[in-house]
């Protein structure tokens, strides 16, 4: 079975509690929390003082993903701010294993995120250091994003690299995720379906994230 992640982002934030309340009376296992500095990436959303409301809020396991320069100077406020594991990217990242240590010094699982342009095998040399892997399967900086296919082949090849090491790695799909195309994700090899519109804006967004969790290889 999947684990279900619901994006933050495309809640209603004139109702944040009540949307909280809706992912804890889910079968979600995981809140997805999208940090966006408006330089790393085209957008600002939300930071530390909606997280630390968002924490209060919600019973799941805060995954918390850092779209953002320079992110080791804000690891330890989002740690205090609640965030369960935290999600950096390679791209900004030029002592990327230190990072890692740094999160998981904290207490923290550590997690790396790649871009739909970065390959696979840039990971190869932390793969082994990971809680899981964030494979975006859309640019990053906005929700609503068309899923760009070739992504599955990205799922296909680090569940292969993840397989032969025998290692215990998750890996974490963003971006476009559907109901419709969930499946072939998860047969692909991904373990976490992160999806914003497709809960928040659906008719029954706990019956979606059923629909969502059913998925297994």
């Amino acid at each position: 079975m999947s684990i279900v992640a619901p994006s933050l982002l495309a809640a209603n934030f004139l109702k944040l509690e009540d949307e909280c309340k809706m992912v804890n009376a889910s079968e979600a296992e995981w809140l997805h929390l999208d940090v966006m500095d408006g330089q790393f990436v085209p957008n600002i959303s939300f930071g530390i003082p909606v997280i630390e409301h968002v924490r209060k809020a919600t019973t799941k396991f805060c995954d918390v993903h850092l779209m953002i320069e320079t992110p080791e100077n804000l690891v330890s406020a989002f740690k205090k701010a609640g965030a369960d594991s935290i999600i950096i990217h390679y791209e900004v990242c030029a002592n990327l294993h230190r990072n890692i240590q740094q999160i998981k010094e904290l207490g923290m699982k550590a997690a790396v995120a790649i871009n739909p342009h970065t390959p696979i095998f840039m990971l190869d040399d932390i793969l082994a250091d990971l809680h899981h892997v964030l494979i975006m399967t859309v640019n990053p900086g906005f929700g609503g994003q068309e899923f760009i296919p070739h992504s599955l082949k990205k799922v296909e090849k680090l569940r292969r690299m993840i397989d032969e090491r025998k290692l215990d790695v998750l890996i974490e799909v963003d971006g476009g995720i559907t109901v419709e195309n969930a499946q072939s994700l998860v047969n692909a090899g991904a373990d976490v379906l992160v999806a914003g519109n497709t809960v928040f804006s659906s008719a029954d967004p706990k019956e979606t994230i059923k629909k969502l969790k059913a998925c297994s290889r």
